[in-house]
């Protein structure tokens, strides 16, 4: 009968160990080796059509992630698959494919993400505190709050991660399923939480009394409105030759992923003033802008998007939108330059 390999392996290094009692262990320790590789090699050679099958699905993967993503968000609740690849691809000639030339690749780095997203709610109303408590408004003026600048945060104030002021909403965090809050009405239909809206009023007429003339654009949005304005933004970047993918991505760093937005909750408005009413980086540096970076905290509002944390809110820098957190918070989150998620790290 033919040995087998092992046996051969086995009685070769068995008769040396034999005639020199010495080369028993490093004859022992050798047999292993050979042995030990062996059955690797063979293990491989054996399952040859297994191990490629599961490559072959790794790399089909990985070419086709693109496609894929809108199914990820749509298992994860962010954004549903459906409308997104019909709002995407509608009638239009728009494919999933790079049209830039082989020669000169897009390149993710030369993107100005500093846009004026000024195109995505130009539809949308703006209201300064006298259109909002003049005639036909749904205020009086005796409704605005005089907006006294609150007493500094006692060092013994402890924060409950269940106050509705402080739900953490963002691209990791979408809105809670069990979280509920009741609109109220800013002018006409512009729609907010309605516990905010004392405080905005009161921070309005502040700043009025500053000579600075505020006006409140884009506060409550509904989930389609919100899923329109980020396809809206798809389409305009795949328009520039960009896949799928690395649209959504760009996408996602100027307008929150569809069910994580604090605007879907009402806590969250874009700011401006009458002399300078576009949503871009240079309100910033208006009067107003300054004004809403100082003052904002004392009646409960945050800037959420400040510039030099976009590696921790994933959002480009947005002087004008301001989110509510509660006064206690938002003068820590002002006196120590943190944002939302830092803040909850350190104090929650």
């Amino acid at each position: 009968m033919k040995k087998t390999f092992r046996e051969k392996v086995i009685s070769f290094f068995t008769q040396i160990a034999k005639k020199n009692r010495l080369l028993c262990y490093p004859c022992l320790a050798l047999m292993s080796v050979i042995l030990g590789v062996y059955y690797i090699v063979r293990h491989f050679v054996t399952n040859t059509k297994r191990y490629a099958s599961v490559a072959f699905v790794m790399i089909f993967f990985m070419n086709s992630c693109s496609f894929s993503f809108a199914v990820f968000a749509e298992k994860t609740g962010f954004i549903k698959a459906q409308e997104t690849y019909s709002a995407v691809v509608g009638d239009s000639d728009i494919t999933f494919a790079v049209e830039a030339d082989e020669e000169e690749p897009v390149d993710m780095d030369d993107v100005d993400l500093a846009h004026d997203v000024e195109e995505d709610y130009a539809a949308e109303d703006a209201y300064t505190l006298d259109d909002i408590l003049g005639d036909g408004g749904d205020y009086q003026v005796d409704d605005a709050p005089a907006g006294d600048i609150p007493e500094p945060v006692a060092e013994d104030y402890v924060f409950d991660s269940s106050d509705w002021r402080l739900v953490l909403i963002n691209k990791q965090h979408p809105i809670p399923d069990d979280y509920s809050f009741n609109l109220g009405t800013i002018k006409d239909g512009m729609l907010c939480d309605e516990r905010i809206i004392s405080d905005l009023l009161a921070m309005m007429q502040a700043a009025k009394d500053d000579g600075i003339n505020l006006m409140i654009r884009s506060p409550y949005r509904t989930d389609n409105r919100q899923e329109t304005n980020f396809n809206k933004r798809i389409r305009l970047y795949m328009g520039q030759g960009y896949s799928y993918m690395d649209a959504y991505k760009l996408t996602s760093q100027v307008i929150t992923v569809p069910g994580a937005s604090e605007h879907q909750v009402g806590l969250a408005l874009d700011i401006v003033c009458d002399t300078y009413d576009s949503l871009t980086e240079g309100f910033g540096d208006t009067m107003a802008g300054r004004w809403l970076a100082e003052h904002s905290c004392e009646y409960g509002f945050t800037l959420r998007y400040p510039e030099g944390k976009e590696y921790i809110t994933s959002i480009e820098y947005e002087p004008w939108h301001f989110r509510y957190v509660g006064r206690e918070a938002a003068t820590i989150m002002r006196d120590e330059e943190i944002c939302l998620e830092e803040f909850l790290d350190k104090y929650l």
